[in-house]
């Protein structure tokens, strides 16, 4: 009786250090990812949670977030969750503000190169800003994404949104954000990439 007790401890004691052991991933991004305008326990991220219980997932997103902001961020975060996932997620705001690329970019590569330094496996959301800014302008945001990806050989996760952002019942009122609805979808989208990632 006690050598059966003594092993159902064991087991028991081995699967929560499993749970316990699975690779944290961190969400580094601006509002689409840090439930603007939505309950949290309803966001995407929280959502993702729910996916993939044996991973703990920190998110470190922040509305209004610019890739200069989760940049400063980084290495605290990086140290605190000491993740061996991060999926990036930044580049909207930028985009809004009217950076140019090239500051896009030298953000982004910097994010990139702090997070492979600590051996953190990275997963880049590509980012796509509203036609209206141009075709030259958004042509040039969007292959920075592209070439982020091929020169550091890192996972191009397509940009979630663009789906989403066609379907008026799916977003909020100002029509840049996803409502609540839109926050399974989106978790959906993303739980395969994240599942390929790690």
């Amino acid at each position: 009786m006690l050598k059966s007790a003594l092993g159902l401890f064991t087991l028991v004691s081995v699967f929560f250090c499993t749970q316990i052991s699975a690779a944290p991933i961190l969400i580094l991004g601006d509002s689409l990812s840090a439930s603007y305008g939505v309950d949290e326990d309803k966001g995407w991220v929280n959502l993702l949670r729910a996916k993939l219980p044996e991973h703990e997932i920190i998110n470190g997103s922040v509305s209004g977030e610019t890739t200069a902001g989760g940049l400063r961020r980084l290495p605290a975060l990086l140290e605190s969750a000491k993740p061996e996932l991060i999926l990036i997620e930044l580049g909207g705001n930028d985009g809004l503000r009217g950076f140019t690329p090239q500051q896009l970019k030298e953000n982004l590569t910097k994010i990139i190169t702090l997070s492979q330094a600590k051996d953190v496996e990275v997963l880049l959301s590509e980012i796509m800003v509203p036609p209206n800014y141009g075709p030259r302008y958004a042509s040039m945001f969007s292959q920075v994404y592209k070439d982020l990806a091929s020169e550091h050989q890192i996972t191009l996760l397509p940009f979630f949104m663009t789906q989403i952002a066609t379907k008026p019942e799916l977003m909020q009122r100002d029509g840049i954000h996803p409502n609540a609805e839109a926050q399974g979808d989106i978790a959906e989208f993303i739980l395969p990439w994240v599942k390929n990632a790690l």
